[in-house]
Formats: C-alpha cells, structure tokens, sequence
C-alpha cells in the first residue's frame, strides 16, 4: 500500500458496501446457531424487508438494536467474533457492491486512509474492514466486561450526527484536511457526515437522499443495477427482490421450526 496522505475515504457500511443491512446477515448466522428462535427471525426479515424498500428508519433500528443487544448479552466476544468471520465468508462478501469496492480499492492505492463509519455494531464494521484491508472502523460499540457482552451500549450509536463527530475526531487524530477528505453514504441521516467533508458523494440513495443531493449538487452513482430505472418508474426490483429474499429465508426457518417441534 502507498504511503498514506493527509486525505481520507470514510464510508458508510449498509446500502453503501453492503447491500441491505449487515447486522441482519449477522442475526442470521445467530439464528441458524441457536441463538434466538423464529419469532425474532420473522421481526428481523420484516425490519430488513423494509430497510431494503424504504431505507433507514430510526426507530426500527433502535427496536432492533435492543433486541440484539438482549440476545448477545452474557455471550463472549470472541464467539461472536467467529461466527462473524463465518457470516463474512458465507454471505457479506457475497454482497459487497463491485462498484463501491472499486471506489475503495482506488482510495487506497491513491495512498488515501480508507475508514468504514457505521451504526452497525462496531465488531462488523472492524472484521469487513479487515477483510477489505481499509485504515480503520468506528461503529456502534456494546459493552462487554471480562470478554462477555453485558447487553448495553457504550455511549450511544453510531448515527447521524454522531458520524460526523466521529469523522471529524478521526481528522483531528490523524492529521486530516477534511476538505480535501470524501464521504459516501445513502441515507439522509448520512447528510451529516457527507457535509463534513469537501467531496460527499451519495451512493444508492434513498428518496430523501437523492433530492438533497440534487439540491445541493452532490454527485450520485447508483450500484444497485437496474433500481435507479425502476425508481422512476415506481417499482424498486431490487428491493423487492430483497424482499422476496428475506421471505424466502423466513419460510424455510419456520418450515424447519414446525418439522424440529413435531
């Protein structure tokens, strides 16, 4: 890797490098290692389905981040870290967005520090981004005391407003001009870190997103196929064909759920 300079990448991680949300391909491999039964995988595939329709939603997210946190408290970090390992290999690096990667891959070799920024829990973002091979991640941080979670957080998530503080303390650690730093993310509560930096660029936005950056000029690429086309049109394909997805792994759960009771 070239010696790094003074400019940065920071990226947001779900719908940005991965298609949908990451915590949920986590909550996944929980599910299918016994860590929670059906009822919680049904509420987990509606809030995905939904985020893959409509994009981020607050208060889902805080009505998952509670439920997760429940499910992992008393478990060790180091068994959630390997199973996260599993997940990577058999599912989050399948959905990496080819054309974000290359943006990625260009920062690098252009000596940029690359840093993932992520409401996400904190032990995703740092695993995807070794795996990537970027500077560094911040993400939501649970606490966990003597290497087991506890089911609280550390301070609050990593969101909106919170990125771009977290940005701009990464710029004061490492020597940043943020100005000549770029930003990419794909929702509107992405608005903060992308203003904090001189090239902010929207990546799959949502609707909310995209109107902001066309107000303000920010430029826009679209990596999900063929959605920009069927936006204007009404039809989101691919989140349907999320949606269609995420049925799909519910079915097949309780099926086997239904077939383990009888």
């Amino acid at each position: 890797m070239p010696p790094q300079t003074g400019t940065a990448a920071f990226f947001d991680l779900d719908n940005t490098i991965i298609r949908g949300a990451s915590a949920f391909h986590l909550a996944m491999g929980l599910r299918s290692r016994g860590f929670f039964g059906t009822t919680d995988l049904v509420r987990f595939a509606f809030h995905q389905s939904r985020y893959l329709m409509f994009g981020e939603n607050l208060r889902q997210i805080d009505t998952v981040r509670s439920r997760a946190l429940s499910i992992v408290a008393g478990r060790s970090v180091a068994e959630i870290t390997a199973i996260g390992e599993e997940v990577w290999d058999e599912v989050l690096s399948l959905r990496i967005f080819p054309g974000t990667q290359r943006l990625l891959t260009d920062h690098l070799e252009r000596g940029h520090q690359v840093w993932i920024i992520t409401a996400s829990p904190v032990e995703i973002g740092e695993l995807i981004g070794r795996r990537l091979g970027v500077t560094g991640a911040l993400g939501t941080v649970a606490e966990h005391v003597d290497g087991f979670y506890t089911g609280r957080l550390v301070g609050d998530m990593l969101h909106g407003q919170a990125k771009a503080a977290a940005v701009q303390e990464v710029a004061r650690a490492q020597g940043l001009d943020l100005s000549t730093c770029y930003a990419y993310g794909d929702s509107t509560h992405d608005v903060p870190i992308l203003s904090s930096v001189g090239h902010p660029v929207a990546i799959n936005p949502d609707a909310r997103l995209r109107r902001h950056a066309r107000a303000v000029g920010w430029p826009v690429r679209e990596f999900r196929g063929r959605r920009r086309a069927a936006a204007r049109r009404g039809v989101h394909a691919a989140s349907l064909a999320g949606v269609a997805w995420v049925a799909g792994l519910v079915l097949r759960s309780v099926r086997r759920a239904l077939r383990a009771e009888g």
